[in-house]
């Protein structure tokens, strides 16, 4: 099986890419409230944006690597052709959503991809449904949650401060979006720099390279959690603008009290979804977030156009990603590999 090393060293690079690509496409979900609310400027919340990507390296148990991994379609059927219409498909996805500005999610364009590339190569029983269903019903779930948990925090904060001044509230507020930008973007790099790990797990296992039984998450070698983490972080770094802007600009107005409730919200949606193992939106999840503070504030200042926009692009990602992946699946067959 070794004899096939460089079209695999060649897809770790293409998955690291991806990686790459998802930081400065989801750069947006960290820094979009901290950059509209002027609390940082954009170039500052980047990099406090990608510094905290990184450090989820050190926080977080690799549950959802285990189920991008094996959860998504059987290992056994994985080869190259697969891994790289999955990885294809999810790029291209993720390139022509942020060319038209719109935040979709770049997991959801993972598992469209790999969904694709694996009925191809091994039809409809290859595909492990229970994961799949799962991860379909958080495409509902986390935008609401992040939605409902923004909101509540909002109605209670207001009426707990009702007795501040507003400037001393924006003061106060300023500072503490600072560490719910941190918390939004730890769970960011917790949740999906895992899905590459999961697909370099699962390429390299499927080569003979990780022995005869499916690493679990606390056996995948370090070198790949580490890369992972760095490239997602260089991604941040570069900072995806067209994106900032349509989620901290268009969809609402923003001021830190509310930047503070959306990222927050968002946050906790996150983190409960990754201890279980479960490959959400952060993109979704944070637009709940805005959209749920903005509908409790001044239902009127919700663009719900932009906002319905930017549902249906969540509703096409995995059919879209899939059929991508599906035509690279057949040309990579087509050159024989």
């Amino acid at each position: 099986m070794h004899h096939q090393l460089i079209p695999v060293v060649a897809i770790v690079f293409v998955a690291l890419v991806f990686d790459f690509i998802n930081g400065f496409h989801d750069a947006a979900n960290s820094i979009a409230t901290v950059v509209s609310t002027r609390v940082l400027t954009p170039r500052a919340a980047v990099v406090w944006a990608a510094a905290f990507n990184f450090l989820a390296f050190f926080v977080f148990p690799l549950h959802v690597a285990d189920t991008i991994g094996k959860g998504i379609i059987d290992p056994s059927i994985v080869d190259l052709a697969v891994i790289t219409g999955a990885l294809v498909g999810a790029i291209v996805w993720n390139l022509l959503t942020w060319w038209w500005g719109l935040p979709s999610s770049s997991s959801h364009a993972l598992v469209g991809g790999l969904i694709g590339a694996g009925v191809c190569k091994g039809g409809l029983a290859t595909l492990g449904m229970a994961k799949i269903v799962q991860t379909a019903i958080f495409i509902v779930v986390s935008p609401v949650v992040g939605m409902l948990v923004s909101g509540a925090m909002t109605v209670a904060l207001a009426w707990l401060l009702r007795k501040r001044t507003p400037g001393r509230i924006d003061q106060w507020f300023r500072r503490l979006q600072l560490v719910s930008a941190a918390a939004f973007s730890l769970s960011h790099g917790g949740n999906d720099a895992q899905k590459t790990m999961g697909i370099i797990t699962v390429l390299l296992f499927s080569q003979g390279y990780l022995g005869a039984t499916f690493p679990k998450g606390h056996d995948i070698p370090l070198w790949i959690v580490f890369s992972c983490y760095a490239a997602m972080g260089l991604g941040t770094l570069s900072g995806g603008w067209r994106i900032v802007r349509t989620m901290g600009m268009r969809l609402t107005k923003l001021k830190p009290f509310g930047g503070f409730c959306a990222e927050t919200g968002g946050s906790i949606a996150i983190f409960t979804a990754t201890a279980f193992g479960i490959p959400v939106s952060t993109t979704h999840t944070i637009t709940g977030g805005i959209v749920g503070v903005g509908a409790v504030s001044r239902p009127g200042s919700v663009r719900w156009g932009v906002a319905a926009k930017i549902i249906w692009a969540w509703i096409f990602t995995i059919p879209a990603s899939a059929v991508i992946s599906v035509v690279t699946y057949y040309a990579v067959r087509a050159l024989g590999l």
